[in-house]
């Protein structure tokens, strides 16, 4: 059976978050402890206002999420489900990862070999972030809304708005929810035309304006921090933010892998995510179960709104993650009954 791991992204964290894995998973624990005290006391006690801030959000969601893949992994092994040998009953087929959530679909691939290595770069990655969001007194000068209702009705509704300003629609996450992002003069220009356009919307709660032309700034000082990490060439498919495919399908032999990584995520800190196509795709590719690492269940939700006929199971304590194992044991039993 083919499975597929994607990785939670910021927006998915909450107060505590990681504790249970740490209690009761010593490859996690490990994970926790590399991280640091200062991450560590973030995931487990800093409360709601500090999390949202992004230069904390970033690290702390990478940490969970490697913590709860690496949980993941340990079970699996344990189980007898993945080994290592061509005969095991389960393939970790490909990965993905909302925004953040793809240096965590890079690290577990292998293009980053360090766990301190793609701390450090989330890290700046969130500074930078955070300071493209900012007007020159200091201020927050964009957000985003979550728009409900058919993705072609949406952008049409962004074009007649943006009127020159920095709008856009940016997380494509479900074939009924998209995300835009854009200076707040504009985005509330948005919610008020929305009804026009028979949407609904809920603005969101985060830093600023991800994945807009806002973040152009973020691209360009990032670019040469990424330079610095060394990535390799991934040992499984990692599907892209930015086309949904092979994040590799632009590599030209010959070419540095570590510059073309750079690049393209260079390139996703102010592109759209499409990640309902990365879904379609994951399952075009024959994945036939996802299973969503990290805080909170955002992101299986996509799934099961996307493909309905395809399970999905997220792992993020210690409940979830026996009730993914025991979901898988559950469809390998009955594929062999069948």
């Amino acid at each position: 059976m083919k499975i597929g791991i994607v990785f939670a992204g910021q927006g998915a964290q909450y107060e505590g978050m990681g504790k249970d894995l740490y209690d009761n998973y010593e490859r996690a624990r490990a994970v926790f402890d590399e991280a640091g005290e200062e991450v560590k006391n973030w995931c487990f006690t800093a409360d709601k206002e500090t999390l949202r801030k992004t230069h904390i959000t970033q690290p702390t969601v990478y940490t969970v999420t490697m913590a709860a893949y690496e949980a993941l992994l340990g079970e699996l092994e344990k189980e007898g489900l993945l080994t290592g040998s061509p005969d095991d009953p389960i393939e970790i087929a490909g990965f993905a990862g909302f925004s953040l959530g793809e240096y965590a679909a890079l690290t577990a691939a292998g293009c980053i070999d360090d766990l301190d290595k793609g701390l450090e770069i989330v890290e700046t990655r969130g500074r930078l972030m955070e300071a493209a969001g900012l007007d020159e007194n200091g201020e927050n000068r964009g957000g985003m809304a979550a728009a409900f209702g058919p993705a072609e009705k949406v952008v049409e509704a962004v074009a007649a708005v943006a009127d020159g300003r920095i709008l856009e629609a940016v997380n494509f996450n479900n074939p009924k929810q998209t995300v835009v992002a854009g200076e707040f003069a504009a985005l509330d220009d948005f919610l008020e035309h929305a009804k026009d356009y028979r949407l609904k919307c809920k603005r969101l709660s985060v830093g600023t304006a991800f994945h807009c032309a806002m973040m152009a700034p973020a691209s360009d000082n990032l670019r040469p921090e990424l330079e610095k990490v060394g990535f390799c060439a991934p040992h499984k498919k990692v599907y892209s933010n930015i086309t949904a495919e092979d994040i590799m399908a632009g590599y030209e032999e010959g070419q540095d892998v570590n510059e073309y990584l750079a690049d393209v995520m260079a390139r996703q800190v102010k592109s759209p995510v499409i990640f309902v196509e990365v879904i379609r795709h994951m399952v075009r590719d024959g994945i036939e179960m996802f299973i969503e690492v990290g805080p909170g269940e955002t992101l299986s939700g996509f799934v099961r709104k996307t493909e309905k006929e395809v399970k999905a199971h997220n792992v993020e304590d210690k409940e979830s993650l026996e009730l993914a194992v025991a979901s898988l044991k559950e469809a390998l039993a009955e594929r062999a009954a069948q």
